[in-house]
């Protein structure tokens, strides 16, 4: 995960640009993940990053198909409106973001959360980036950084609720495991900026301090997220569906350290990539919702972890 934002802008002002999870300032946690900062200075930086990329992105027209509509803005982290793919318009809606991007810090390893109160608000952005709203959660659904690092907040208002007030709709997740060339997109509500790149491969095991994912989704290079990028959806461009959540990153070649994840192999042979991002999927999810999008761990196909 990512440093404390300050870390982050530190970055991306002498370097341009990071690596591993991102998050902000709520009381900005330490260690895993990257905080976003919330100073002028910074907001400042981010506006000229925005408008840059989203200039560049407008003269290449396989980027322009993902925007940030349905995205929200944490405010430690990234994170986005998503629907299961059997989702109805009348179910309470469900915001995104990584198991280390909670309110109530980091979850230790083994820890999953399910059904825990919370009113915590999302900002959410239409297709330019902008503010339209603030949602506000009725409580965590799930969250956990074992196996994976995700959260899923469920909210006061239904997706339709939202479409009729705000002409957003929620980001689908795909139930197919993504393959290795996809073409994705990683949209940040938090910088309001856009990623592209493509799936590298997939990582057996990766392991950062005392967390370990399964599974997990390689970056290429030029995807280099950085802080405040934690919990922004990967969406693949041809389907504009979401196949995983962007979470960490290798920031200075260490070896399985926190801000410095490591590969490890079927065979336990550990690799580090230094400057390279990482995801986790994300379509092991739908079969965990039902009817309502009530969250159900013994339901049929479920693999997320369990209490």
């Amino acid at each position: 995960m990512r440093k404390p934002l300050a870390a982050a802008f530190f970055a991306l002002a002498i370097a341009g640009a990071g690596a591993a999870p991102a998050t902000a300032a709520e009381a900005a946690p330490t260690g895993v993940g990257k905080a976003a900062d919330t100073g002028s200075a910074t907001s400042a930086v981010s506006g000229v990053v925005s408008s840059v990329e989203q200039t560049l992105a407008g003269l290449n027209p396989s980027a322009t198909a993902v925007n940030f509509a349905g995205t929200v803005a944490l405010s430690n982290c990234s994170g986005s409106v998503v629907r299961m793919p059997d989702s109805e318009s009348n179910d309470p809606a469900l915001v995104m973001t990584n198991g280390h991007c909670l309110e109530s810090g980091f979850p230790g390893p083994g820890e999953v959360l399910v059904d825990k109160a919370s009113s915590r608000t999302f900002s959410l952005l239409n297709a330019s980036g902008s503010r339209v709203a603030t949602l506000r959660a009725a409580k965590l659904a799930y969250g956990t950084m074992t196996d994976t690092d995700v959260a899923l907040y469920q909210l006061t208002t239904t997706y339709a609720q939202i479409k009729s007030s705000y002409n957003i709709n929620p980001l689908t997740l795909s139930d197919s495991h993504p393959v290795a060339g996809t073409a994705i997109s990683i949209p940040s509500g938090y910088w309001k900026r856009i990623y592209s790149c493509s799936v590298d491969g997939f990582v057996p095991t990766l392991k950062e301090g005392d967390w370990t994912w399964k599974d997990s989704v390689r970056y290429t290079s030029a995807c280099n997220t950085i802080g405040g990028t934690s919990g922004s959806p990967v969406v693949d461009q041809a389907t504009n569906k979401v196949v995983a959540v962007n979470n960490t990153g290798n920031e200075d070649g260490e070896r399985c350290t926190v801000n410095n994840p490591c590969e490890v192999d079927a065979n336990g042979t550990v690799t580090v990539r230094k400057g390279i991002n990482y995801a986790q999927q994300t379509y092991g999810i739908p079969a965990c919702f039902g009817i309502d999008n009530k969250l159900d761990l013994s339901a049929s196909g479920c693999t997320l972890p369990k209490p």
